[in-house]
Order: C-alpha cells, then structure tokens, then sequence
C-alpha cells in the first residue's frame, strides 16, 4: 500500500475498509451468523444499477449445505467432468501485456508462498481444490445472472460484489471473490437447483482470516493513478 494514500485516509472508514480489502485466501472456522450475511447482501444491493434492475442473484451457504456443495464440485474437477465448459471467458487468449505479466506475478508470489514450485502439478491441483472449498471460509456464495443481460448489468454486478467486500470490511470480516466456479456451470446448477438461465458469474468467501494461512502474507502492487489517468483541465 502507498504510504501517501495511507496517510491521507487516516480516520476515513470508507477508505480504510477499501484500502484493508485483501483476497484473502485461509480462513478461521468462526462461523458468521445468517443475519450478518443478508445484512451484507442488503448493503451491497444499494450498488447503482443501469434503470435500477439489480441484475445480482445470490445463494449464501454455510454448515452441510456448504460442505456437499463444495464436495460436489471438488468432485467434478478432480473427474474432469466440465473441462474447457466455460459459458463465459475472464481473460482474452492470448493475453496480451501489460495485463499477462501482472496475472504471472501474483501468479507466481502466491505459488512461492505456498511452496508451490513450476511443473508441480500435484501441488497445483491440491490449490484448486482448496479454492473449491472457499479456502475453509465458513461461508460460500454462488453469484449468477440471467444469460439474457448484457454487459452494462455486468459492470453493474461488478459494483454489487465490491460492495459486498467493502461492507465485510466494516464489520471485521474478509472475502475473496472466486472466478473458479464459473468453470464449473453444469454442476453448479445442479447442485444448487439453479435454472438454466442463470450464468456463474463468480463465487465469494466470507469469513474470518486465518493468520497462519501462509497464502494471507501475499500482498499485490496497484499502479498509481498517473499512469492510468488523462488529467486535463485541472
């Protein structure tokens, strides 16, 4: 974090819960009641959105109904049940820079944190399959939409998911939101009961971060606004 940023918001929650949002990826198995969640997902509904539609759909697990789910998909990516059966696609192939070489660097700072050498695919998969468990969090969300909306309900989404990690934020809990199960449309429909028009936009973890999670020591560099912003007429 810049140390200049972090002085200026000294004493701003708003932009302290922003600045303290991590993905963070171990969790404690301190439970967080319904009541915390849904007053979350009541926060992050106040996202703005095209026409005031709330394209967000949500379903929040925790207890057994996480663990079967979890099991569930676990499941399918260790059968190889839905490979390359993507409905929608996060990155362009190819990648092209300057975007490639960031995602390889918190690719890589994550894998020597975790001791996870190039070629070790054992150890590789066995870091999936913990994603799929929400990294132990006590609770799980599953965030769809309908297939029929275009992309100004997804940028509307993307303000509704920030809003839920600000809002964890506030209230001493950390999230991580998870393009992994995206991956994996047919089994989550499945095992949620969820419509076929409904598409995976992503998962989210929300819980208490586990300190000794050496995964949580990671720490990603920002650009500063000069070097993605066109000031003119100030």
């Amino acid at each position: 974090m810049n140390d200049a940023i972090s002085t200026v918001t000294a004493g701003n929650a708003v932009e302290s819960a922003i600045l303290s949002r991590r993905s963070v990826r171990g969790y404690l198995s301190t439970p967080v009641a319904r009541e915390t969640v849904a007053h979350l997902l009541d926060v992050a509904a106040r996202a703005p959105s095209g026409t005031n539609m709330q394209p967000w759909r949500v379903t929040a697990l925790a207890g057994e109904a996480l663990a079967r789910f979890c099991a569930g998909v676990a499941g399918a990516y260790a059968s190889g049940a839905e490979a390359d059966n993507l409905e929608t696609r996060y990155y362009p192939t190819p990648l092209p820079e300057p975007w490639l070489s960031r995602r390889r660097r918190i690719g890589w700072d994550l894998y020597g944190l975790l001791g996870i050498a190039r070629g070790e695919t054992a150890k590789m998969r066995a870091h999936v399959e913990r994603n799929l468990h929400y990294f132990g969090a006590p609770v799980g969300l599953i965030c769809t939409i309908d297939r029929r909306l275009l992309i100004g309900s997804w940028i509307d989404y993307g303000m509704f998911l920030e809003n839920i990690c600000i809002a964890a934020r506030a209230r001493g809990l950390d999230t991580c939101a998870m393009a992994v199960f995206a991956e994996f449309p047919r089994t989550v429909r499945a095992l949620l009961d969820l419509p076929e028009s409904d598409i995976v936009v992503c998962g989210m973890a929300i819980g208490h971060e586990d300190p000794a999670a050496p995964a949580n020591q990671l720490r990603t560099v920002r650009e500063p606004a000069a070097t993605f912003t066109d000031f003119r007429g100030f």
